[in-house]
């Protein structure tokens, strides 16, 4: 059974908010940016304030560890194919910020199998800020000023930046845990298993 705590339940209503931000960027009416342009926000205070709140009470469960990431890269996601749609953004853009959190998910989960954590980065949490900012500038302008293309090439930089220097923080720990591992004495290694 899921624990009932607000965490979870921001977490589960920023998945809600997902379609609603589809349709009201899809959505041909004036308003419709505006509600989109809301919603995203919304969604996105979610984000940050569900992690604040888990922390500080002590609230962390399974269900959010799962969700919280998996609720994070289904709003981007979306909000990403939808502005492709309505030709706001180019393809290979969306396609590198997809491609760049469906590896690092993979290896997230890889590096759990290996009993490694690696905990969100200051570059991760940049990226984040710049895929929030670029989304929302995306909405709000048709007609793209200069400053926002420059936004969209730092975002797509950043993106993959932040996933090279994710990669190579799972490698050095991996690292550092098989060396500690070698240096252990085999009496203590045949315990641990035990």
């Amino acid at each position: 059974m899921v624990p009932v705590n607000v965490p979870n339940v921001l977490t589960v209503l920023r998945i809600l908010l997902v379609p609603v931000l589809v349709v009201a960027l899809l959505d041909a009416t004036p308003s419709g940016d505006l509600l989109a342009a809301i919603v995203f926000v919304v969604a996105s205070l979610t984000d940050m304030l569900d992690g604040y709140l888990a922390r500080s009470r002590n609230a962390i469960t399974t269900f959010g560890k799962l969700m919280d990431p998996i609720a994070d890269k289904l709003l981007v996601i979306a909000a990403l194919i939808a502005l492709v749609s309505l030709h706001r953004l180019a393809a290979w853009v969306a396609m590198v910020i997809i491609a760049r959190e469906f590896a690092v998910t993979a290896l997230r989960m890889a590096a759990t199998q290996a009993g490694v954590v690696i905990s969100a980065s200051q570059f991760g949490k940049a990226k984040t800020c710049f895929q929030i900012a670029m989304v929302l500038a995306l909405i709000a302008y048709h007609h793209r000023p200069l400053w926002v293309d420059l936004l969209v090439y730092v975002t797509v930089a950043v993106t993959v930046a932040s996933g090279a220097d994710y990669f190579f923080g799972l490698r050095r720990r991996l690292g550092e845990r098989d060396r500690a591992h070698a240096h252990t004495p085999a009496p203590a290694r045949e315990t641990e298993r035990a």
